[in-house]
């Protein structure tokens, strides 16, 4: 594709949940207002028109052709991946898990070779895929592995849009006993490697700076309160600046995010989940962009998860923002744009 039209993959998420609700949100806003992107959503087509049907939309949904140019503007194509099992809205069924990672794995690839310039995933139900019995921590680490790549970043994009905020995770899915133990001088140097080099290339800015979160309360008060800051956190930053990388910390996580200290940098690295993504998504939910840097193709998502308590009525589904993945389509199509440059 050329960089003024890129294509877009679109995941359709857990079956059960409300993604495929926002895929003919997704759909509907494309008709009435095209992206500069051909979209293509891999589901079951299916499941799809059902549930477009059940809130009332009829989106303009053509089968995927890999062979053909892209349709007129405001049709939104499909990629069939089919259930193992009828879906019911509101209660995830295990024995669509191995669907569910199929049509991942289906995304990732095209992406990966090159079909798609792009993949923007609706979310999926963890618990569901580990029921039936599948190792599966998260797309992010799922991507990650099936490219065969030995670390990946998620970034967390919201706020304002003259001065976002970019949260980057050094440990993401990670029971928080795990985390200090994951916390080591290599992770943290990884991460600000990834961190630098694709806000760069994927974000065109030019000399990022990049401010680094303590793992410990007051950024471990000079090891009276843990020592993961000096054993591990700050050498690792030394070593960042020392190849040229504008790193700065450990800072204290309570203090870091207050906007007049926020706005000095282009990302903050937290530890963990929870220590940084709460402040992303009290500043923006329904409008934040979660990134994986580090693949070989562009991927964004929705910053919320699958809503079963939204898809399992009609009445409630309908109610569903599609906010965060239209965000996530433009920002997909913007990276993508520039990376195709």
């Amino acid at each position: 594709m050329t960089p003024s039209r890129p294509a877009i993959a679109v995941s359709s998420g857990e079956p059960a949940g409300i993604g495929p609700e926002l895929c003919a949100r997704l759909a509907e806003r494309h008709a009435r207002e095209p992206f500069a992107a051909r979209l293509v959503i891999f589901g079951d087509a299916s499941l799809l028109r059902e549930r477009a049907a059940r809130i009332g939309l009829e989106p303009r949904y053509a089968e995927y052709d890999p062979a053909s140019f892209a349709p007129a503007g405001g049709v939104v194509e499909v990629c069939t991946q089919p259930l193992a099992a009828p879906a019911v809205p509101g209660h995830p069924d295990p024995t669509n898990g191995p669907s569910v990672l199929a049509m991942l794995a289906a995304a990732c690839d095209t992406c990966r070779d090159g079909t798609f310039d792009a993949l923007v995933t609706a979310p999926v139900q963890k618990s569901s895929i580990l029921d039936a019995g599948l190792a599966f921590t998260g797309h992010t680490e799922f991507f990650a592995e099936r490219c065969d790549i030995p670390r990946v970043v998620m970034l967390l994009v919201g706020g304002a849009a003259e001065a976002p905020l970019r949260v980057a995770l050094v440990t993401t899915h990670l029971a928080l006993a795990d985390v200090p133990g994951a916390i080591t001088g290599d992770a943290v140097r990884e991460t600000l490697g990834i961190v630098d080099g694709e806000l760069k290339r994927r974000f065109g800015i030019a000399a990022p700076r990049i401010a680094v979160c303590g793992l410990n309360p007051h950024a471990g008060e000079g090891g009276h309160l843990g020592r993961e800051e000096i054993d591990a956190i700050a050498p690792a930053i030394a070593d960042a600046r020392a190849s040229r990388i504008d790193a700065h910390g450990p800072f204290p996580a309570d203090t870091i995010f207050v906007p007049s200290h926020a706005r000095d940098y282009d990302a903050i690295v937290a530890m963990y989940h929870d220590q940084g993504l709460p402040v992303l998504k009290a500043a923006s939910f329904g409008m934040g962009v979660n990134v994986t840097l580090g693949l070989p193709f562009v991927r964004t998502s929705v910053d919320h998860g699958t809503a079963l308590d939204l898809a399992v009525s009609p009445e409630r589904a309908r109610t569903a923002d599609v906010g965060s993945l239209v965000a996530a389509v433009d920002l997909a199509i913007a990276l993508a744009a520039r990376r195709t440059a």
